[in-house]
């Protein structure tokens, strides 16, 4: 036996990471945050993580869908689901499927401008990005 023989293998190259930090809530009172309560900094990231992929939106916009009424409503979905017996990862992913399995109707195409036939996912995400970016032109 050589030396080359007993010396331990190379560690394989570690995996890169394409990580983007994700923006924090910016109301921790209301909201998807609020509405999760003691489970708020566990399933923020899931979340945000889980509607950027689904959507195909940005993190800047999913935060502000997150922080408004809407995320309150996604956070509803959650809960359910967890009461269901789903765990925080599952009832998120199932809340995601559900938002985007609903279509925009008359009512809320009427309310919010958002076309007929969008999942209602997409439609409140890209909603509540117009109107923040809207408020920030006054």
């Amino acid at each position: 036996m050589s030396a080359t023989d007993l010396a331990p293998a190379p560690a394989p190259a570690p995996a890169l990471a394409f990580t983007t930090a994700l923006p924090g809530s910016q109301n921790e009172s209301f909201g998807f945050w609020g509405t999760m309560g003691g489970y708020a900094c566990l399933a923020w990231p899931l979340a945000m993580q889980a509607i950027c992929r689904a959507t195909n939106e940005n993190a800047h916009d999913v935060r502000v869908f997150l922080d408004s009424r809407f995320g309150r409503h996604f956070a509803d979905s959650v809960n359910d689901a967890r009461h269901q017996g789903l765990d925080l990862t599952a009832a998120i992913e199932q809340a995601v499927t559900h938002w985007m399995t609903w279509r925009i109707g008359r009512t809320a195409h009427q309310r919010y401008n958002i076309p007929m036939g969008t999942p209602h996912l997409v439609g409140f995400v890209i909603h509540c990005s117009i109107v923040e970016d809207a408020a920030g032109d006054v």
